[in-house]
C-alpha cells in the first residue's frame, strides 16, 4: 500500500536556508502536548518531522511517552533492549549515543520504551529534576532545524520537562463536544511553567484535528476555539481520515504511506504553515 514514490512529488515549500550561511539560528524546539489522550498529538508529531524532513528541514523526534507511540509510527519499535529516552534522563547518557535514523534522509528519532514510565517516579527526588531533557537536548539542539517532543497523555513530569526544555508549545485539540474539557487545566500549567521554569514558553498554535466539515458540532467548536484562541489557531485543519488511521500499523508517516491522501496533504500544509510563521518572526538578536 505505501506509495513510495510520493518522495518525488514536487512540493511547495519555502526554500531551506543555505547550509553555512551565518544566519541560521537553534533549531526551534517545539512541544506537542494536551494532556487528553486521542486527540491526534502522536499523529501529529509523526507526521508533522516527517513533512518537515521532507522538506530538507533537518528534524529531531524525541519520543517523550512511555507508550512509545512515535517510535512505532516511524517504525522503529524493537523487541531487543536498547538505549532509550529513560537512559538520558535518569543515567544522563548522551543524546547522540540514543539517536536511531529513519526512512527519511533529514529526520533522526530518539526512542522511548516502557523504561519511561519509570522516569516519572525516579526524577522526582533529583536535583533540578525538570530541567533534564532540556539539558540532554543543549548539545544537539543546534544541529536541526526543528527538535519536535512528542509528551504523553498527562501533565507529570516528562511533560513538564518537555515544556521546560521547548521554546514553544503545539497543542492538537479534537473537534468534539469535550474538545474545550480540560484546556484550562493545560493552559494554567504553561502560565505556572511560563513563570517558574520557562519564561521563553509561548503557544506555537492550536491545531484542529479529527475535522468533519459537514457536522454542525464541528462548525460550533471551531468557532469556540478561534473565540478562546484567536490568531493562535492554523489555518491548517487535520480531516477524519482512514489513511492516517492506517499509517501507523505499518510503521510509516502517512506520506510514505499514501502521499495522495487527504491527511498527508493537511500535514504537508501544516508543515508549511510552520514553516512560514517562522519565516515571519522576527529574528532575535
Amino acid at each position: 500500500m505505501a506509495h513510495g514514490g510520493g518522495r518525488r512529488q514536487t512540493l511547495c515549500y519555502p526554500a531551506a536556508p543555505p547550509a553555512g550561511d551565518g544566519k541560521r539560528t537553534l533549531g526551534r524546539t517545539i512541544a506537542i502536548a494536551n494532556q487528553k489522550g486521542g486527540v491526534g498529538k502522536t499523529t501529529t508529531a509523526v507526521n508533522l518531522a516527517a513533512s518537515l524532513a521532507v522538506a530538507e528541514r533537518r528534524v529531531l523526534a524525541v519520543d517523550a511517552d512511555p507508550q512509545g507511540n512515535l517510535t512505532s509510527g516511524f517504525g522503529r519499535k524493537t523487541r531487543e533492549s536498547r538505549p532509550s529516552l529513560y537512559e538520558a534522563l535518569i543515567e544522563q547518557r548522551p543524546l547522540d549515543e540514543l539517536m536511531v535514523p529513519t526512512d527519511l534522509e533529514h529526520l533522526t528519532l530518539v526512542p522511548s520504551d516502557r523504561n519511561l514510565t519509570g522516569a516519572e517516579v525516579e526524577l522526582v527526588s533529583v536535583l533540578a529534576r525538570e530541567f533534564r531533557l532540556k539539558e540532554a537536548l543543549a548539545p544537539v539542539v543546534g544541529r536541526y532545524d526543528y527538535v519536535l517532543l512528542d509528551c504523553p497523555p498527562s501533565l507529570g513530569l516528562l511533560t513538564v520537562n518537555a515544556l521546560t526544555a521547548a521554546d514553544s508549545v503545539l497543542i492538537p485539540l479534537q473537534c468534539e463536544y469535550y474538545a474545550l474539557e480540560g484546556l484550562s487545566e493545560l493552559t494554567a500549567t504553561l502560565q505556572r511553567i511560563k513563570r517558574a521554569l520557562n519564561p521563553g514558553l509561548e503557544v506555537e498554535g492550536v491545531l484542529l484535528t479529527m475535522v468533519d466539515e459537514r457536522t454542525n458540532l464541528t462548525q460550533q467548536v471551531i468557532a469556540e476555539v478561534r473565540t478562546h484562541f484567536k490568531d493562535k489557531v492554523f489555518e491548517t485543519q487535520v480531516p477524519r481520515s482512514i489513511r492516517l488511521a492506517e499509517a501507523p500499523s505499518f510503521g510509516q508517516p502517512v506520506i510514505l504511506y499514501d502521499i495522495r491522501s487527504r491527511g498527508a496533504e493537511a500535514y504537508l500544509q501544516l508543515a508549511r504553515e510552520l514553516m512560514s510563521r517562522a519565516q515571519m518572526a522576527p529574528v532575535a538578536r
